[in-house]
């Protein structure tokens, strides 16, 4: 440990069932550390400070962390059981070597469970790091007496056997604010209005909170972090990937619209995880596939001319996604960059005239920064005409497709 008052102040943790359910773990710096070499004692002080703030922003109330030694912090989180609580370090850990680093490989290997206080020391052991995040719904499930996983997927959402594996290294997954939450999708057929053929279909998105079963709406979803956000974006397309696979790739589809955060594609981290997937994802599709960036009411045109550049080499087209298509929102999109806009139809409840004066308003607004307007889920093949005929170039609807 750092120094001998630490022993006293740890002491009250050192309670052999607080340490047998796994509730006092460590993290260690020494991935850092080691890449740092020569560098590490002119830079440390800037990482626990960073370290620090990482921790006091994302322990809850009754959490605890201490740094006891020249690379570990000491973190207990008594409200969280053991995959739980580990499952966080790994977050936390995360977090703080990309930020350090540009990288997080080494973090599995950087979680431990301490086993036992003795003489001023902490005996620890390396955590399994698949049971931190791989295995968290399970282990949720088992702590709480959780059995409400049998709803997360509804059914329109396929199986992915061929690359689970893959899919599960994003979700499910402790989200910054210490939800548990995971990524579901299904797809949904996209039409050309003006010969009313099928282009391909959209992925639509879900997050789910595991504990109640509840669907995070699109504000919601935007709020989540950078890194929750990413994580969200790559268990989508590799979901879409394994759609396609199992139905026989590039000879039977069109094209596939991806939903992808601008968060992510505004990160070095985001953009060098997203390129594989998109490349291999526009290989099973005749056309390729469509990247609609999701979450950019209020982004400067600059930064999205910015990630639309970076996505349209592996881009049929490059979708705006608006949560409102306002006048006044859509006017700041000029310069972006974006070939296209997208947005969702309003309730179905809306009378014919009001509908009517909200689609003449969005897509006139629309047309004037992009030449394709995507309005998905049309309440009626009436409506989806009407769209049509204001201007509408693609659409989807709301009731299955005839």
């Amino acid at each position: 440990m750092v120094s001998a008052e630490l022993e006293g102040a740890l002491e009250r943790f050192s309670d052999p069932e607080l340490l047998a359910k796994g509730k006092v773990n460590l993290i260690s710096l020494e991935a850092v550390q080691a890449r740092f070499g020569p560098r590490w004692k002119l830079r440390r002080d800037q990482v626990y400070s960073f370290a620090e703030r990482v921790l006091e922003r994302n322990l809850q109330a009754t959490g605890l962390s201490l740094r006891v030694s020249e690379t570990d912090f000491f973190i207990v989180q008594p409200d969280l059981g053991r995959l739980a609580g580990q499952a966080a370090c790994l977050r936390f850990l995360r977090e703080i070597l990309n930020h350090v680093l540009g990288d997080a490989e080494m973090a599995p290997a950087g979680v431990l469970q301490v086993t036992k206080f003795a003489n001023g020391r902490l005996e620890a052991l390396t955590v399994d790091a698949c049971c931190a995040e791989g295995a968290v719904a399970a282990g949720l499930a088992a702590e709480a007496g959780n059995r409400q996983l049998a709803v997360m997927d509804p059914p329109r959402t396929w199986a992915e056997p061929g690359a689970e594996g893959a899919v599960n290294r994003w979700t499910p997954f402790v989200s910054n604010d210490g939800r548990y939450l995971r990524v579901s999708a299904t797809l949904e057929p996209v039409y050309e209005l003006k010969g009313f053929t099928r282009i391909g279909f959209r992925m639509v998105r879900r997050v789910i909170v595991i504990r109640t079963g509840e669907e995070l709406a699109p504000q919601q979803v935007a709020n989540l972090s950078a890194a929750d956000l990413l994580k969200v974006d790559m268990a989508t397309v590799l979901r879409g990937i394994d759609r396609l696979e199992a139905e026989g790739g590039r000879e039977q589809q069109l094209s596939l619209i991806v939903p992808l955060s601008f968060s992510s594609l505004s990160s070095q981290r985001g953009r060098a995880e997203l390129i594989n997937p998109l490349r291999k994802a526009s290989a099973l599709v005749k056309l390729g596939v469509i990247c609609e960036i999701c979450d950019i009411d209020g982004v400067p045109p600059g930064g999205l001319l910015t990630a639309a550049s970076l996505v349209r080499p592996f881009s049929l087209l490059v979708v705006g996604r608006l949560n409102a298509p306002s006048p006044h929102v859509v006017s700041r999109l000029r310069g972006s960059g974006l070939q296209a806009l997208s947005f969702e139809c309003p309730p179905s409840a809306l009378g014919d005239a009001e509908f009517i004066g909200w689609a003449t308003a969005a897509i006139r607004a629309a047309r004037s920064v992009a030449r394709s307007v995507l309005v998905y889920h049309a309440p009626s093949p009436a409506r989806a005409s009407a769209l049509a005929a204001m201007g509408a170039t693609h659409m989807s609807l709301a009731s299955p497709a005839p």
